[in-house]
Parts: C-alpha cells; structure tokens; sequence
C-alpha cells in the first residue's frame, strides 16, 4: 500500500541525496560565488529532514515500543508479550483496565477517559485506561510518548483472530489504530481461553518476528501484522506461514432465556464454519501447527470491483 513512499525513501536514503530538491536547480559547482551560500542554506531544511529519517531507524534502548492488548493490563498474556520483548527496546504499557474483548474499533466519546500508572511489569512503566484498546494507542501517543513509538504490539491475546474475528477484535483494532497513526504494528493472539494458557510457543515467535522487523533499516510505517499461534506444544509448531485471511466465520445463534423477573434476555453462541478450502489461509495453517502471519490493511476499497463498476455503471 506504501510501496512507492517506501521506495522514495529507500532511494534517498541509499543515495544521500533529497527527494524534493527543486526541479531543474543547477548544480552548486555551476553557480556563481554568490549563490553558493544561499543554494548551501537552501538545501539545508531538507538536510536536515533526511537525517531526521535516518535518525528514525533506532537500535537498542533507543526504541520504544508501545504494547496494549483487549483483555486487560492484568492477563497472562500481555505479561508474555512484555517479557518477550522487554530487551528489544523500552517497552511502555498502556491497555486496558478490564476485559474488552470484541469491542473492534471502537474509541471512547461520551464519557470520560482516565488513565492510572500501574506496577504490574515491575519496572516497566505502564498505565491502565477505562477506556477501549484504541482509545489506549491514541492516549500512549499523545499524553505518554509524545511522539510515536518503533512499533506498536497487541496481544497476546486469549482466543483466536484469525478469518472473520480480526472485524471484532479489539487486539487487532489497536494494531490497526497504530498503522492509522503511520506505526508499524503486530497483533498477537493464541488460540487458547485458559488464563493457565502456555505461552512458550507465542513467546518464542513474538520475539522472531518483532526482533527481525526491528533489525531491517526501514520498516514500512503502515504496516500491520495479524500472528495466530496454535495451541499446542513449542515443539510441534512447524514454523511461520504468511497466509490469506479465510473465508470463515460464526453461525450465530441467540439463547433465548427469562430471567426471575420473568423478563427475556439473550445470551449470544455460535458454531465456527470454514467455508474456504484453501492451503494458503490461516485457517489451513493454524490446523497444520503452523504460526498464521496475514498482513492486514485498513483501506477498506475492493479495488476489484472498483475498477469494474468504473467501467460499467453509467453517470
């Protein structure tokens, strides 16, 4: 989606030289004495923003990486994710201060939101927010980093996000919030309710994918990562598979039920259907114990179709 932007700087960046010099400027050997110093000043702004862009490429504790998740600051597997990747960099914690588990993305409007240091990660700084897990990155990049983070990491979450639920997710609408915000960003989830859950194996992938996309020289800024790791031993995964997102969803149903006011309310379950036969889904690869790596997006446009009713319909 970014490829021309990133060739752009992969170009200025590789060459030294500016992207936005004007054009038909004469070189500075051709001008005379007295336009050396202005053309020098001149190009000096634009100088100055491409170090600023080398100087985004960080290593070490110079990194920050901002991690939040939709079950909680207290779940098992937010504390995974912080320990898996607390060397990579500053990890800063901001997530919710309970379950919001489905809430896809939706942002706080009508009431207030707070947030409150918290010391769950030792000596880690983190914060708890009433809010939701998008409400959580936009309050981390305004009022806690004041400026954005390396890459922004959701999870781990209990429970699978794989085909339809990354439209539910609230794990993966603050990844995709922080892609909004030009963040590159990962979801994490584990396909496993129980807060006893074994992390091992999401742990050890976490940190290979975060450590490999924080080594490159240029991350793509819009960039958005939806991981699903099976649940099963470390030893059985078979290693990533990049995959499409499956054509899969729930057959809902509401069970109906009267409370002892004689009032009805609604319970909603659900049996999952595969509809999508293909090798190449997460579906596919999380049944075959492999880690499902779906790049995700958040330009909605069927451009298929797009292109197709620019030359059907008629004005």
């Amino acid at each position: 989606m970014a490829k021309e932007r990133k060739e752009g700087i992969n170009k200025s960046l590789a060459t030294g030289t500016s992207t936005k010099l004007n054009p038909g400027q004469p070189p500075v050997a051709s001008v005379i004495n007295t336009k050396v110093k202005a053309a020098k000043e001149a190009d000096e702004p634009q100088n100055d923003k491409e170090k600023n862009l080398k100087s985004n490429i960080r290593t070490g504790k110079d990194r920050i990486i901002l991690i939040t998740n939709d079950d909680g600051v207290t779940s098992p597997g937010i504390a995974a994710l912080v320990d898996a990747v607390k060397d990579l960099g500053k990890v800063v914690v901001i997530a919710p201060d309970k379950a919001q588990s489905g809430m896809g993305h939706a942002i706080t409007i009508g009431s207030p939101l707070r947030m409150s240091s918290v010391n769950t990660f030792g000596e880690i700084e983190a914060y708890e927010c009433n809010g939701t897990p998008v409400d959580c990155v936009k309050l981390a990049v305004d009022k806690v980093l004041h400026r954005k983070p390396d890459i922004c990491l959701s999870g781990i979450n209990h429970g699978a996000n794989h085909s339809i639920n990354v439209i539910y997710s609230g794990t993966m609408s603050a990844a995709l919030e922080a892609a909004i915000e030009s963040i590159p960003s990962i979801g994490f989830s584990l396909l496993d309710y129980s807060l006893s859950a074994d992390f091992t194996g999401a742990k050890k992938y976490a940190r290979l994918i975060v450590e490999q996309l924080l080594t490159k020289k240029t991350i793509d800024k819009h960039l958005c990562l939806n991981v699903n790791i099976p649940a099963v031993d470390v030893n059985v995964l078979k290693g990533l598979k990049v995959s499409r997102q499956a054509y899969a969803k729930y057959e809902e149903d509401f069970d109906e039920r009267v409370d002892p006011h004689g009032r009805k309310y609604y319970w909603l379950t659900g049996e999952f259907v595969n509809f999508d036969k293909g090798r190449d889904t997460d579906v596919w690869a999380l049944n075959n114990n492999y880690v499902s790596v779906v790049p995700v997006q958040f330009d909605l446009t069927d451009y298929r179709l797009k292109e197709k009713l620019e030359k059907t319909l008629k004005w």
